[in-house]
């Protein structure tokens, strides 16, 4: 039995409105996620399974990430792969590597193959189409995500018309001078945003997210992003907590928490119930059953990687990432018997959204 006293009752009640209508006002949000405790978490995330069982079940999703290029021409300065990275060891995978890839996932069960790059020029729009096309070839019964940053609306088009199932882009931050505070001059949130709904106008499902604990955020940031996310109703959000980069200006920085990040989840989760809502590496970074908790608080989706072992110490945004070492055969059972015991189980499914 969870006992709670005054306060807790007070934002319980907060919760079950949530849960009943599906959304906050922002000062709502702010008051939840400030005065948030153990035993209110804990009954967060009761609910939040619920709605998770009533839409998917006991499954997870896996994605295949294929991480194909390190190379960026953005500077975002919590970002490991930063075009100001001078330590980084750059690497492009050929048509070959990544084709191997997706071979070696589709033996092992993937039905989506999760192409994430940094902004590379060297991967034209008819390189990305022509990679498109001839996984869709081989792969018909497979989802083909595109992560691969801001791009023009008429790209976004193209890469749908050969085949592209959908695309992740995460908005970052909704508050326009915190987002000035994690980017360069040149990067703006409106025009993220606005990519987000060019995506979405076009037919992809969309995925959104933020990172939690990022360098001077607040909660009223975080009530920010929640407003946004329920007004884009994505198919996909996908969060997880900050982790600093030696290299990079925010290494001094304190990483975001598991706990709050396990809250987010859940109150994502009753916010939008069908979303797809990934449990992160970076979830698993922080903490040894990060991803196993991360399912436990209202997430659906794990995204092991398939990328060629030599290269994955290279594609590192932040410090210390797991399974950079591990082959894609031992990822994928690893996460099977991860999630095995906590009661659920990984499947062979395209693993559409239902929020549509």
């Amino acid at each position: 039995m969870i006992f709670m006293n005054e306060t807790n009752l007070s934002l319980k009640y907060l919760i079950d409105q949530l849960h009943k209508e599906q959304t906050l006002t922002k000062e709502e949000w702010i008051t939840l996620i400030e005065g948030r405790t153990p035993e209110l978490s804990e009954y967060l995330f009761s609910l939040a399974r619920e709605e998770r069982h009533r839409y998917y079940g006991y499954d997870v999703y896996v994605r295949g990430l294929i991480e194909f290029t390190n190379y960026c021409k953005n500077d975002c300065l919590y970002c490991g792969i930063r075009k100001s990275n001078g330590n980084a060891h750059r690497y492009r995978l050929s048509e070959a590597d990544i084709l191997k890839c997706c071979k070696e996932g589709y033996e092992l069960g993937f039905r989506t193959f999760v192409l994430q790059g940094g902004e590379d020029g060297y991967y034209t729009d008819e390189r990305i189409i022509h990679l498109i096309r001839i996984i869709k070839e081989r792969y018909p019964d497979c989802a083909i995500t595109l992560s691969i940053g801001e791009k023009s609306k008429d790209s976004y088009q193209a890469y749908y018309d050969a085949g592209a199932d959908r695309y992740l882009l995460r908005h970052e931050t909704y508050n326009h001078e915190h987002y000035r505070k994690l980017h360069p001059p040149n990067l703006s949130p409106e025009h993220r945003q606005q990519c987000l709904r060019d995506l979405k106008d076009i037919g992809y499902q969309i995925g959104c997210g933020f990172m939690v604990g990022s360098p001077y955020q607040t909660s009223e940031h975080l009530a920010e992003d929640m407003l946004f996310m329920k007004e884009l109703n994505p198919h996909m959000i996908g969060i997880g907590p900050f982790i600093p980069h030696h290299d990079t200006p925010f290494a001094g920085e304190s990483a975001g928490t598991l706990e709050l990040t396990l809250y987010m989840l859940g109150l994502i989760r009753l916010m939008i119930p069908k979303v797809l809502l990934p449990a992160t590496t970076a979830l698993g970074t922080i903490h040894p059953k990060g991803r196993e908790l991360g399912i436990l608080a209202g997430a659906n989706v794990v995204m092991p990687n398939l990328s060629p072992t030599e290269v994955r110490k290279d594609y590192l945004l932040y410090d210390n990432k797991i399974c950079t070492g591990d082959e894609s055969a031992q990822c994928r059972h690893c996460l099977e018997m991860r999630m095995k015991s906590i009661g659920y189980q990984v499947v062979t499914d395209r693993g559409d959204s239902l929020n549509i």
